[in-house]
């Protein structure tokens, strides 16, 4: 995958959404709210994805996920 790609994975037997932004790095998850992690690269502490759990079994459905890109994505799209 190149850098500024974006891979965006989902699951439906365990109702898993991934979203992956460049390459693959060995990464930890920090929670930023109810069932959502951040992906965080563990030697450059770049934000590389989020992880969102039990995406339809929520109980409000889910209209929207608000999430600031990382900043070399963010800048390719302008």
């Amino acid at each position: 995958m190149e850098k500024n790609n974006m891979k965006i994975y989902y699951d439906t037997e365990s109702d898993y959404l991934e979203i992956v932004f460049g390459e693959t790095t060995e990464c930890y998850y920090k929670k930023i709210g109810p069932d959502t992690y951040m992906r965080i690269d563990e030697e450059t502490g770049e934000v590389k994805g989020y992880a969102i759990y039990n995406v339809k079994k929520s109980d409000s459905p889910l209209k929207s996920i608000n999430v600031a890109l990382p900043k070399n994505i963010a800048e390719n799209m302008q």
